[in-house]
């Protein structure tokens, strides 16, 4: 890990815990703006797996403030961090919209401060959309694979997920819910309101004593 990668990502190793943080908009396969804020995939994917192999890091932090962005790599992103042996802790931070979600509640235990949000909205896609069945059954593919995954690393069922995400009494010009702190953690998306301090407490507690 050079200084580069700590300087674009913030990562910080510190008494064996690394702290990662996901920011701005999931860059994908498609090149942002040189004026945007970017998590790029294909930068942290190795990262991740570097960590995954490196013996010294013991856990890992994600700070999470990201509007959300590319599906497929937010997706890969996510499997990445659920997929990782050692403990892991997310702590939302601003903002966790659209794809952010996933990668939020991949981690085992998960964090939102009281001023930040998540959004839960239908996959949009730009450019040219053909008006077909195949292209609703693409859709609701792709969204199936999201909610999917945000069931089976929450307390939150994909029945509920649904109709979050159909809510159309919310958002002015789209459908979706937007959920503030505690609201998160009432439905079961994130496990606890609280901020640095007890996310770290929790990723040492998770380190020192493993759960067998």
């Amino acid at each position: 890990m050079d200084n580069e990668d700590i300087k674009e990502y913030g990562m910080i190793e510190n008494r064996g815990i690394q702290t990662i943080s996901i920011i701005g908009e999931i860059e994908g396969h498609d090149c942002l703006s040189q004026n945007a804020k970017t998590t790029k995939y294909e930068h942290l994917l190795p990262l991740l797996a570097q960590t995954e192999q490196n013996p010294q890091i013991k856990g890992v932090l994600f700070l999470v403030n990201t509007v959300g962005g590319d599906v497929s790599c937010g997706l890969a992103l996510a499997e990445m961090i659920a997929s990782l042996s050692k403990p892991t802790v997310s702590l939302i931070l601003g903002d966790s919209h659209s794809i952010g979600v996933p990668m939020a509640v991949a981690t085992d235990y998960s964090f939102i401060v009281p001023s930040a949000t998540m959004i839960i909205h239908p996959v949009r896609m730009s450019g040219m959309v053909l008006g077909t069945p195949q292209t609703y059954s693409q859709f609701q593919q792709i969204q199936d694979r999201i909610l999917d995954f945000i069931a089976s690393h929450s307390q939150t069922e994909k029945r509920k997920l649904e109709e979050l995400m159909m809510n159309t009494s919310m958002l002015s010009r789209d459908l979706g819910t937007v959920l503030v702190g505690k609201d998160a953690v009432a439905q079961g998306l994130v496990r606890e309101v609280g901020g640095i301090s007890r996310a770290l407490a929790k990723l040492r507690d998770m380190v020192e004593k493993p759960e067998m």
